[in-house]
C-alpha cells in the first residue's frame, strides 16, 4: 500500500507519529473556526446585532441536529482504524462502504427534519420574537444543504481513520476561504440578509464533500471508496452501529442540554444571545487543541490496538492527555486576558460585549479540564468502550448541568449561574474519567471489531 499523506501511527515514535496526525485535524479545525467566526462577524458588522444574535444562537440547534451523525461517524472511524491496524482489508472496505450508505440515509433524514422542524424548535427556545424571523432564515437554509456536511464529516472520518489527516485540512482550507468570499460578496457587497450567510457556509461545504470523495472514489488503496459497492452490510453496520451509536446518542443528548442552556441565556435578552453567541466564536479556538487530540488519540489508540501494540497505547495516551491540557491552558488564559479586545470584534454595542467578557473570564481558565475530559473519552472509544464517555457525560453535561442551571436560577437570576455551569461540570467529569482510566485494562491481543 501506499503511504502518500498518511502518518504511520503504528510504529516510529509515538509522539512524532502523534504530532504529525494531530497537526494537520488542529489547522483543520482552525480553519473552520475561522470561517463560522467569520459567519459572525460579517454578519455583525453589516447586519447588526439582531442579526448577529440569530446566527451567535445557531451553535447549539445545529450540534443537536447534526451531533447524532457525526457521533455515529467517530464511531465507524474507531473500526476503520482498527481494521486499518490488524491489515483486515475486507472487514475494512465493507465497513467503509456501509459507513457512506448511512452518512447518504442521515443526510437526507436531516435535512427534511431540519427545514420541518426549525421554527417549532426555534419557538421551544425561547427566541424573542425580534430575532426568530433571522434565526428561521439562517437554519432552514443550512439545513437545505446539510447532506453535504454530514458527508463531509463521513469522508474526513474514513481518511483520519487510515491515518491521512492531511487531506482534510487542505479541503477544510479551500472551503475556508470560498465561506469568507462568499459572506464578504453576498453580505458585504450585495448587503443580502442571514441566509446567505447560511448559504456561503453550505456552499464552502458542499466542495469540501465533493473535494474529499473524489480523493476516497480516485484511490488505489484498500480503503478506496467504489460507489457500485455502496451499501448495507449487516456485519459492519453492526459493528459501527455499536461503536457510533452511543457517541450519537451522546453528542445528540448533550447539544440537547446545550439547546435548554441556551434557552436560559435568551431569556436575558438579544444582548445576552449576541454577546455569548461571540464568546462562542471565541471559545471554539480554544476547542481546537480539545478536538484535534482526542480525535488523534481515538485513531491512535484503535490503530495500535488492532496491531496488538498494547505499550504504544499506554504512551500515546500519556502524551495527547498531556499535549493536549498543555495547549488548551495556554489558549484559555490569552481569551481571559484578551476577551474585551476579542468580543468587541464582533459587536460595538458595550452591553454585548459585557455578557461575552462575563461568560470568558468564568470559564477560560478551566479549558484544562475540558481538554482531559475530550481526550478521556477519545481514548475510551478507540479501546472499544464508547458507552462509558457516553454515560458520563450524559450524567455530568446534561443532567447534573441542568439540574443545577434550573435550581439555581429559581433562587439567583443572575447570567453568570448559567456560565458557572461548565467548568463545575467540566470538574465532575475529569475526576470521573481519571478514577476510570486508571482502572481500565488495554486489550492485548489485535485485530477484530471493537467489543
Amino acid at each position: 500500500m501506499g503511504t502518500q499523506n498518511k502518518t504511520t501511527l503504528t510504529e516510529g515514535s509515538v509522539a512524532k507519529g502523534m504530532l504529525l496526525f494531530a497537526l494537520p485535524i488542529f489547522i483543520s479545525n482552525l480553519f473552520q473556526q475561522l470561517y463560522n467566526a467569520a459567519d459572525s462577524l460579517i454578519v455583525g458588522n453589516f447586519l447588526g446585532g439582531e442579526a448577529l444574535a440569530a446566527v451567535g444562537s445557531s451553535g447549539s440547534l445545529i450540534f443537536l441536529l447534526t451531533g447524532f451523525v457525526n457521533g455515529v461517524s467517530l464511531g465507524a472511524g474507531v473500526v476503520v482504524a482498527r481494521y486499518f491496524g490488524a491489515k483486515d482489508w475486507q472487514r475494512m472496505r465493507r465497513t467503509i462502504h456501509t459507513t457512506v450508505a448511512l452518512g447518504l440515509a442521515a443526510g437526507v433524514v436531516l435535512t427534511v427534519v431540519g427545514v420541518w422542524l426549525t421554527p417549532q424548535i426555534l419557538r421551544w427556545m425561547g427566541t424573542p420574537e425580534n430575532v426568530l424571523v433571522n434565526s428561521i432564515a439562517y437554519f432552514r437554509m443550512y439545513f437545505m444543504g446539510s447532506i453535504a456536511v454530514v458527508m463531509y464529516n463521513v469522508g474526513a472520518s474514513i481518511l483520519q481513520s487510515v491515518g491521512d489527516s492531511r487531506s482534510p485540512m487542505r479541503y477544510l482550507i479551500a472551503a475556508s476561504i470560498i465561506n469568507i468570499v462568499l459572506d464578504l460578496v453576498l453580505i458585504g457587497g450585495f448587503h443580502m440578509g442571514v441566509g446567505a450567510a447560511a448559504f456561503a457556509t453550505i456552499a464552502s461545504q458542499t466542495v469540501s464533500a465533493i473535494l474529499a470523495f473524489s480523493k476516497l472514489m480516485r484511490s488505489k488503496e484498500e480503503w478506496a471508496v467504489h460507489p457500485r459497492e455502496v451499501r448495507f452490510d449487516g456485519a459492519a453496520l453492526k459493528a459501527v452501529v455499536v461503536q457510533g451509536l452511543p457517541s450519537g446518542i451522546q453528542n445528540s443528548v448533550i447539544s440537547l442540554a446545550n439547546v435548554i442552556v441556551q434557552s436560559n441565556i435568551n431569556s436575558f435578552g438579544a444582548n445576552a444571545m449576541a454577546g455569548c453567541g461571540a464568546y462562542s466564536k471565541v471559545e471554539g479556538f480554544a476547542f481546537l487543541p480539545v478536538t484535534c487530540f482526542a480525535m488523534a488519540l481515538a485513531t491512535f489508540v484503535s490503530q495500535n490496538v488492532g496491531a496488538g501494540q498494547p505499550d504504544r497505547v499506554r504512551k500515546g495516551m500519556k502524551f495527547g492527555i498531556l499535549c493536549s491540557i498543555a495547549m488548551a491552558e495556554i489558549v484559555g488564559v490569552s481569551i481571559y486576558l484578551a476577551s474585551p479586545w476579542l468580543i468587541g470584534a464582533f459587536s460595538s454595542e458595550p452591553d454585548v460585549i459585557a455578557f461575552g467578557v462575563q461568560q470568558a473570564h468564568t470559564a477560560a481558565l478551566f479549558y484544562c479540564l475540558l481538554a482531559f475530559s475530550h481526550c478521556c473519552a477519545g481514548i475510551l472509544r478507540g479501546l472499544g468502550r464508547p458507552v462509558v464517555p457516553m454515560m458520563v457525560m450524559l450524567a455530568v453535561w446534561c443532567v447534573l448541568r441542568i439540574t443545577y442551571i434550573t435550581i439555581t436560577l429559581h433562587f439567583i437570576h443572575a447570567i453568570g449561574v448559567v456560565f458557572w455551569a461548565y467548568p463545575l461540570t467540566w470538574s465532575i467529569s475529569s475526576l470521573l474519567f481519571a478514577w476510570y482510566i486508571r482502572h481500565c485494562p488495554i486489550p492485548q491481543l489485535g485485530g477484530g471489531a471493537p467489543q
